[in-house]
């Protein structure tokens, strides 16, 4: 006669582990606390921003995304500083522009050589895409006010900026804040590929 193989149920089954009403609050709980300080920080501290327009090339590019540290926890703005602004003079759009002079100090250009001068010594801009030749109208020499800074692009001959009477000194209080870091490239202007090693810290000029 055949025989078959017994099989032995155990008499005590394994205990199964339950997801309780407890752990799934904790849960929820901890999600939506991620997700305030996720708002906050990008409320209060720091945002994402777009470049558009050429104004800063090549420091910048159309279709940059930028790191932007908050006017609130930036101390002090500094010549150098890129930074993005805001004037209902000129556009409802935000600006990226570079800090060429700050508060007290004087701003004089020379359109035939392409110079810029502050308090009378000629910059050494070695980021600036091409010199100066663009006159947009305003008079120099010019005298910052203080609480306010002088704002130029980067691509001189192909930006609007403090040169221009419309927007001209620029109030620390339009300025929303100061780019600090390159998260994602645009396209390059001419290949129209993204360089990836363009990532990283912004630095002042």
């Amino acid at each position: 006669m055949e025989e078959f193989e017994k099989i032995e149920t155990p008499t005590e089954q394994e205990p199964v582990e339950r997801i309780g009403g407890r752990e799934i609050y904790e849960w929820l709980r901890s999600c939506v606390e991620c997700v305030l300080v996720i708002v906050l920080v990008f409320t209060f501290a720091v945002r994402m921003m777009g470049v558009q327009g050429p104004s800063m090339r090549q420091t910048l590019q159309q279709g940059d995304r930028l790191l932007v540290l908050n006017s609130l926890l930036v101390h002090e703005y500094r010549v150098g500083d890129i930074v993005i602004a805001r004037k209902d003079t000129f556009s409802d759009d935000p600006i990226v522009k570079r800090i060429i002079a700050v508060g007290g100090q004087t701003v004089d250009i020379d359109f035939t050589s392409g110079t810029v001068y502050v308090d009378g010594n000629a910059l050494e801009e070695d980021y600036i895409n091409d010199l100066t030749y663009t006159y947009e109208g305003t008079n120099f020499p010019l005298v910052v006010p203080e609480g306010s800074v002088f704002l130029m692009g980067d691509n001189r001959n192909m930006s609007t900026d403090s040169r221009e009477p419309r927007i001209g000194t620029v109030d620390t209080r339009y300025l929303i804040g100061k780019a600090v870091f390159l998260l994602f490239p645009g396209p390059d202007s001419v290949t129209n590929k993204r360089n990836f090693g363009r990532i990283g810290v912004l630095n002042r000029g």
